[in-house]
Order: C-alpha cells, then structure tokens, then sequence
C-alpha cells in the first residue's frame, strides 16, 4: 500500500493535510518529528503488518518558529535524496534555515488570503495550476533565502519566496497551506506530489479500510469479548458494525441515557438499531450524571465528571458480561487532536473529550478504537461500504457530553427540559425547510444570562438561546450557515411561543477557528 508519512512539528492543521492525502486515496500517516518513525521507514514492506510503502514525506507547520533555539529540528538524513519532501510553511522555513538561508520574523504577521501572482508551472509541483488563484498563508516569520542550489517557484504580491525547489533533490517547499480549502488549487498540488512526483498508486479505499480494520480487529481482539457505547451517532454506529463483522456476537452495545439527550432520544436511537444485528442493552443513568453536575460551571470539570460517570456505568454494565476484556469506541481524528496532540507531538491542547485519555485504574479494559485515524467525512464514507442505512449515516455529530456542554453554566434538570424543547424546535425546522442535510452540525445553546422581555402586556424576565449551523467537511475548521432572515425568524418565534421560560434567540455567526463548533 503505497503511504505518506507527514512529520508533525505541532500545527493544528498537520491531520488536515493527512486528511487531503487520503481523499486523494493515499495512505497518510502522521508521526511526531521526533519519533520513531525512522525504523518504520527503513522496515521492508513484506515486515510491515499493514504493508506500508513509503512513497514521501511531508513536513508540517508549527507554532514554533525557526529562529528560535528550541525549535523543532528533525534528522532527515537518509531522507532527503532518497525519498521526496514537501515540507509547508514552518517545514518550508526549516528546509531554508538549514540550507543556510534566511529567515526572518515579518514585519506584518501574514495571514490570511494572498494570491500566487508567479507560478514556476513547468515544475512537476505546480502542473496544472493557474496564476493568480487564492491561497492560504499562517506564518509570523518569513523565508528571505533559500540558501544555494535552490530556485524560486512560486511567488505573491509580498511573499517572494512563496515556493522554492532543490535543483539536485527532490526537495519543494512552500510557505502557505495546501491542506486547507481556503487555498483554491491546494489539492491540485498535493495531487501532484503524491500522485505525480511519489508515484503513490492512489489504492487506499473504503473499501481497503474496511478489509484492512476488520483484519487488525481481529488479530487483536482474539476470543475475547468487547463492550461498546453506543450513542446513537454515526461513529459509535460505524465502528460497533466493524467490530461485529471481526467478531460477531461477542460485541455487547450498552446505549447509556446520562440525561443530557436531545428530546426523545433515548427511545429513538434504541428503536433505530433494530434489525442491524447488534446486541443493545439500553441503560437509563441520568440521574447519577445530574448529581455529578450539580455546582459545576467549568467546561472542563463538567467534561471530566460526564467522563467519569460515563465509566463508572459501563465498568457496572460490563461487569455483567462475562469474558470481556475490551471496551469499544468510536473516537475519531478530531477528538484525539482537540484533547491532545495525535502523535505525541508539540500540538496545543483545545478541549478535552469523554473517550479520549485512556482509563482509570479500576477499569481493567483495555480500548479498542477502529475509527481513530480516520475524519468524520471517512467515517461516513465507510458506513456506506458497511451498508449502514443512509438516513442514520446522515445524522448530525452531537458531543459525547450530550447538553452538559450546550448548557452555559450549571446543569440541572429544569434546563435540560428547556433546552431539548428549543432544540428539538431548530432541528424540526432545518428537516422541514431541506436544510438538515445541507448543514454539517447544528445546534441549541441555553444561555447563563436572563433577559427582559414583554408577552401579553406583562414583563418578562427569563432565558435566552442560541442558535448555532455550521458547514464544513472534517470538523476541523467550520463557517456559520447564512440562512434566510425569514426562517430564522420562524424558528425564534417558535422557540419563544412555545417553550416557557425562553424569551430571547440569538444566532451564532462565529466561525472555526478562532471560536469552535461547541461553545464549550
């Protein structure tokens, strides 16, 4: 299987590019610059359990700059020369520095949209793509020098050395970013790099995932039995229908109600995997989770005691069951980035999530996670290999910490029957109007503010809501929906007609970054 390995130096945006990589049906794997990933390269692809065969690597950005003593340096001898490097933004500025050029802090931080006004399209990098479109720049220094043996390839309005290439290497790098869809070619030049100058043979499918998951679940699991938690979203229902096609009835699904549901949920999400083959015991424990709640208003000590509870109900619930030895989960890519860095790497740390981090002592399971390399739009394209039913596939991502984290402030019972009113109310709305499927996450946010309001002549003093809808394609970066100024008026004048003790809605229009998809 024909791979990339992406070196990550720490930039949130390092699995965005592994993410471009495998939409081009490429392997990409990320590993910490300073890892092991030396010996994983040099092992023949006959002693490679995944049969790996490392094509390229790439360099990632990073919040660190050059100039700084302690700065990310990778020893990439054996490397350069032998297999091509792209290296992007900080790995472009470090190709530079260490070819002994020039690379100084800017004099304005560039960020933001600049324009390719020169393009060296002769250079296999760059075949096919045009002068003048939009990329993305994310750097507070710059490359002044590229040092000798080395040419310019690219260039914008203030950034001369945009881009430039080794003359006796297959060596290219450049300082903005490709990954990101703001950059309007940027798949084009990976395309071109992976495909055109690593000769990747572009194999890496669905189905390739699904056959290669299932095998390694299978080594790895043996006999045993494993427990998952199921919530009724598309990564749970994914990786639980991986692991029953690895081992069969020896799954046991435990759908825990922690309170914090949307409306009606519970019900639903059991009646929903009816007929699918799996084995699910519904649990209701949403009383033990208010308890935990009760006086907390730290987004992070909130996270933490719905993380706690959520394994003390299944460390129960699993002692039930005989022979198991794992615990299933449907993490995926971005909640390993957002809670800590993916590879061991110098990543910053956003929020931490429920199934992230590993298990307290007293639970003696060991984690299986099939879906944990793999983004949001994978995990959907691999339930539709599996044959999930699209409907289900098609459902919005919701938090593991349900309305805990959706409610600003203390959680009690009365706000969570506030809150699953009005939102229940949004997502009838978007499904009525056709934009459910059009948005990638939406949802309801309960306010810690009151406000004055008049209904029927009388004052009113009482809560208020937002409203969030986002676009995206992976979670990891995200833009506010611009919805009709009609519909949303329906909607809040819905919410406040109909749901007592709400008087005011707002509409969320912050984007990812810098705000995120959750408010906390």
């Amino acid at each position: 299987m024909d791979s990339i390995l992406i070196l990550d130096f720490g930039s949130q945006y390092t699995q965005l590019i592994a993410r471009r990589v495998r939409e081009l049906n490429t392997y990409a794997e990320i590993k910490p610059y300073n890892g092991n990933w030396r010996e994983m390269l040099a092992a023949p692809p006959e002693d490679d359990e995944q049969g790996r065969v490392w094509k390229g690597v790439i360099l990632s950005g990073s919040p660190h700059s050059v100039r700084n003593a302690d700065a990310p340096s990778p020893d990439l001898s054996g490397v350069r020369g032998v297999l091509p490097v792209l290296g992007v933004c900080f790995g472009a500025q470090w190709l530079a520095r260490e070819n002994g050029g020039e690379v100084a802090a800017s004099e304005t931080r560039e960020y933001g949209r600049a324009h390719l006004e020169h393009i060296a399209t002769a250079d296999p990098l760059f075949l096919g793509m045009t002068p003048g479109k939009q990329v993305w720049m994310s750097h507070g220094d710059t490359v002044h020098s590229s040092g000798p043996g080395t040419v310019i390839t690219c260039s914008t309005r203030d950034v001369e050395f945009a881009g430039f290439a080794f003359e006796n290497e297959p060596t290219w790098a450049i300082q903005f970013h490709p990954e990101v869809y703001h950059s309007d070619e940027g798949l084009t030049l990976l395309g071109n790099f992976v495909g055109g100058i690593c000769g990747c043979a572009a194999d890496w499918t669905p189905a390739h995932f699904v056959e290669e998951t299932v095998e390694n679940l299978r080594e790895t699991i043996g006999d045993d039995q494993v427990v998952l938690g199921l919530s009724g979203g598309v990564d749970s229902t994914v990786a639980a229908v991986l692991l029953q096609r690895a081992i069969g009835d020896r799954l046991h699904c435990i759908f825990v109600d922690n309170g914090l549901l949307r409306l009606g949920e519970f019900d639903e999400v059991l009646e929903g995997y009816n007929g699918m083959g799996l084995k699910v015991t519904g649990v209701p424990a949403g009383q033990r989770f208010y308890d935990a709640l009760a006086g907390l208003t730290d987004p992070e000590l909130k996270r933490k005691a719905i993380g706690r509870v959520f394994i003390e109900v299944f460390d129960e619930e699993s002692q039930k069951l005989e022979g198991v030895r794992w615990l299933g989960q449907g993490t995926i890519y971005p909640d390993v980035i957002e809670s800590v860095s993916a590879t061991g790497g110098p990543s910053v740390t956003i929020k931490s999530h429920h199934n992230v981090g590993g298990l307290p002592d007293f639970m003696k399971l060991a984690v299986v996670e099939p879906l944990r390399q793999i983004f949001k739009d994978e995990v959907r394209r691999v339930g539709r290999e599996l044959g999930i039913n699209p409907q289900l596939l098609g459902r919005h991502p919701f938090p593991g910490p349900g309305l805990g984290i959706r409610i600003l402030g203390e959680v009690t019972l009365e706000k969570v029957v506030i809150l699953q009113k009005a939102d229940r109310i949004w997502i009838d709305a978007l499904r009525d109007h056709g934009w459910y499927d059009k948005v990638w996450q939406a949802g309801t946010i309960l306010l810690p503010v009151q406000s004055v309001g008049v209904m029927g002549d009388e004052r009113t003093y009482e809560k208020a809501v937002a409203l969030r809808a986002v676009s995206s394609t992976d979670g990891m970066t995200a833009d506010w929906v611009d919805f009709p100024h009609a519909f949303l008026a329906e909607v809040s004048n819905a919410i406040i007609n109909k749901v007592p003790g709400i008087n005011r809605v707002v509409y969320d229009i912050s984007s990812k970054p810098p705000a995120t998809i959750e408010w906390e």
